[in-house]
């Protein structure tokens, strides 16, 4: 299990600020709502391996892309 500290420290790699919370075996960022799979303890914090909200189809839907908060690179 990830450790409470652990989980302090981890923030959403999109804009680097917002908090993490923790749901079942991945963690949820609190703004953009992106999914980090947790495997054998280990958060996955891979921006193109998380898994996107409802309603959002590239990473460019997520609203801190879109609020300028937060940029990726799309080829």
């Amino acid at each position: 299990m990830v450790s409470e500290d652990l989980l302090a420290l981890l923030v959403c790699p999109m804009d680097q600020k917002s908090s993490l919370r923790r749901e079942g075996d991945a963690l949820v960022c609190t703004r953009c709502g992106p999914r980090f799979a947790i495997k054998d303890d280990i958060p996955n914090m891979l921006i193109e391996e998380a898994e996107l909200p409802p309603g959002c189809d590239a990473l460019t839907d997520l609203e801190c892309v879109r609020s300028g908060d937060a940029r990726v690179d799309v080829p």
